[in-house]
C-alpha cells in the first residue's frame, strides 16, 4: 500500500498543475490534522474546520479553496450542507448529556447567494430541546459577512453503542 501511495503522489506531482498541488497539499495537511491532533473526522480535517462555541451557539469556519469549488468556481452546494449538518450536529451533540449522541433526521437548506470568497462560516443556534428531538438553524456565511444560505434541522437523540 505504501510503494503505491508513493508512486501515485510522485505521478501527481510530476505532472499536476500548481492549483492540483495546492490541493493535495490541502488533503495531506488535513489527514495529517486528523492524525496530529485527534480530529473525530477526515472531513473536519481535510476542510479545515475551526470550531467554536457560545451560549447554545456553534460556529465553524473553513477556508474556501479549489478543492471545495464547483465548476463555477464557487463553493458546491454539498460542501455547505456539509458544513451547515456539521455546525448544527456538533451544537447538538455538545448539549447533550453522556453517553449519548445526535443524528440528523431531517435537513432543509435554502441557498441564497454563492460560497465566494476566503472563508465559509456557518453558525448554528438551538431552536427547540426536547427529550428525543432537537431543532436548530444554521446560516452560512461567506468572509464579506453576505448570507449565503439558510437551514434548518431535526435530530434525534441516541444513546452512544
Amino acid at each position: 500500500m505504501k510503494e503505491e501511495l508513493r508512486h501515485l503522489l510522485e505521478s501527481c506531482l510530476e505532472n499536476g498543475s500548481t492549483e492540483d498541488l495546492n490541493v493535495i497539499k490541502q488533503l495531506l495537511e488535513g489527514v495529517q490534522n486528523k492524525i496530529k491532533q485527534n480530529r473525530h473526522t477526515y472531513i473536519d480535517g481535510i476542510l479545515h474546520m475551526e470550531t467554536s462555541f457560545s451560549e447554545n451557539t456553534c460556529e465553524i469556519t473553513i477556508p474556501i479553496s479549489s478543492i471545495i469549488n464547483n465548476s463555477l468556481n464557487m463553493v458546491h452546494g454539498g460542501i455547505t450542507a456539509t458544513v451547515l449538518d456539521t455546525s448544527m450536529g456538533v451544537l447538538a451533540n455538545h448539549l447533550l448529556p453522556e453517553g449519548y449522541g445526535a443524528v440528523t433526521n431531517q435537513l432543509n437548506i435554502h441557498y441564497i447567494a454563492p460560497g465566494i470568497g476566503e472563508t465559509l462560516r456557518c453558525r448554528a443556534e438551538i431552536i427547540h430541546h426536547g427529550t428525543n428531538t432537537m431543532v436548530i438553524s444554521g446560516e452560512a456565511f461567506r468572509g464579506d459577512g453576505k448570507k449565503i444560505a439558510y437551514a434548518t434541522g431535526t435530530f434525534f437523540r441516541i444513546k452512544k453503542g
